[in-house]
């Protein structure tokens, strides 16, 4: 499939107290989950990141925000901008449970829309979505105006959102893993006692 994926590695994992993509899960680092699951379904990988030297180990293409400090916002437009293909999954790096196999679903429907953003028990994810890259221009405008927030951006766009009625080939509990994150260190315990029925 002609499209490349994004890996947001930029936050502060304050709530954490460590970096959350290299938390260890059954043996690899979160970020490494996610990159294996994603290298085989799209041309290539851009890790987002202002710190290169933590993550020269995974081999990936690395670029790092051209507006430091300014969010998820920042990530996005630096990976679109980066990127050869025009149209690109982005995901953030505190998703232990990414589906290769949605992430290609949902580009595929990216058509003639800007974005593809999964709606999850009525909750948007705009970190586990598929952006065109033109859409770097519109992020731009956005940081220039201070308008840092997702969802002012999308309000910019021609939108797909899909709900769990789109993504009627996924159930519910595989949705609801897919979409889990982690910001606490509870949560990375629940993360782990999850990843051992994978063997």
């Amino acid at each position: 499939m002609n499209a490349s994926a994004i890996i947001l590695s930029g936050g502060k994992s304050s709530r954490m107290g460590t970096n959350k993509a290299l938390l260890k899960i059954n043996e690899k680092t979160n970020i490494e989950r996610i990159r294996d699951t994603l290298k085989h379904r799209f041309n290539g990988i851009i890790l987002v990141t202002n710190h290169f030297d933590d993550y020269e180990f995974l081999e990936l293409e690395m670029v790092a925000d051209d507006y430091p400090g300014m969010g998820p916002l920042a990530g996005l437009h630096a990976g679109l901008k980066a990127s050869k293909s025009d149209v690109n999954f982005v995901v953030a790096c505190d998703m232990p449970f990414v589906s290769g196999e949605l992430a290609e679903t949902m580009a595929k429907l990216c058509g003639n829309y800007d974005a593809v953003i999964p709606v999850i028990n009525g909750n948007q994810h705009p970190l586990f979505a598929v952006f065109k890259k033109s859409v770097a221009g519109e992020a731009k405008k956005c940081i220039a105006a201070g308008n840092l927030r997702m969802k002012q951006l999308l309000d910019r766009l021609k939108v797909l959102y899909v709900t769990e009625k789109e993504l009627a080939g996924f159930s519910q509990a595989e949705l609801e893993r897919v979409f889990f994150n982690m910001n606490h260190p509870e949560e990375y315990e629940d993360a782990k006692k999850w990843a051992e029925s994978e063997y």
